[in-house]
C-alpha cells in the first residue's frame, strides 16, 4: 500500500509544499502552481518524515547560495517520455537557461520541443528538478507553473543578480 504524507516548509519564493510518497519526494509545489494537484491527494500532514527534514536541509542551503544541486530520492510518477525530460532537467547547470528546443535535442527527439514543454509544464519536483531553467527560442521567460515572475526570481537569484522582491 502506497503511503502519501505531505508537509509545507517557507521559502523565499512561496510556501512550498513537499510531498512523499513511501519515503521519497514525490512532489514540490507552490502556492497556485499550474497544475498542482488536490490538496486531498497529498495526504496527511506529517512533519517527521526523513526525506522532509532532508529536502528542507537542501533547500535552505540552495536559498542561503550554498547549495547548487540536489541529492534527494525521488519518486516522480510520469509517462517515459516525461520521465526523460525530467532526467534532462536535472542536466541544466546551475545559473545556466537551455531553449525547449535545446531540450527536446539533450532527449534526442529534436522536433519534439512542443511535448517537452508540455512535459517540463507537469514537472512535480519543481525547484530541485529545475524546469525554471527551461526559456522560450527567443530568450522569454514563457511557460512556468509557478509564474512567470517566480521564474524570472529564481533565475535571477542563480545568476547572483540582486534579489527582486516577490509580490
Amino acid at each position: 500500500m502506497t503511503t502519501t504524507v505531505h508537509t509545507v516548509v517557507d521559502s523565499p519564493c512561496a510556501p512550498l509544499t513537499l510531498v512523499a510518497r513511501d519515503g521519497a519526494l514525490a512532489g514540490l509545489y507552490m502556492t497556485d502552481q499550474r497544475h498542482r494537484p488536490a490538496q486531498e491527494t497529498f495526504g496527511p500532514r506529517d512533519d517527521t518524515l526523513p526525506v522532509f527534514a532532508e529536502a528542507t536541509e537542501q533547500l535552505a542551503a540552495y536559498f542561503a547560495g550554498e547549495r547548487t544541486d540536489f541529492d534527494l530520492g525521488l519518486a516522480m510518477a510520469g509517462t517515459p517520455f516525461r520521465q526523460r525530460v525530467w532526467a534532462a532537467l536535472c542536466d541544466i547547470p546551475y545559473g545556466e537557461t537551455v531553449t525547449y528546443g535545446e531540450l527536446a535535442e539533450a532527449i534526442g527527439q529534436p522536433n519534439a520541443s512542443r511535448a517537452v514543454g508540455l512535459a517540463n509544464g507537469r514537472n512535480p519536483i519543481s525547484i530541485v528538478v529545475p524546469c525554471h531553467r527551461v526559456i522560450g527560442s527567443n530568450g522569454s521567460m514563457t511557460g512556468y507553473g509557478g509564474g512567470i515572475e517566480r521564474k524570472r526570481w529564481l533565475l535571477a537569484f542563480e545568476s547572483g543578480a540582486q534579489q527582486p522582491v516577490l509580490v
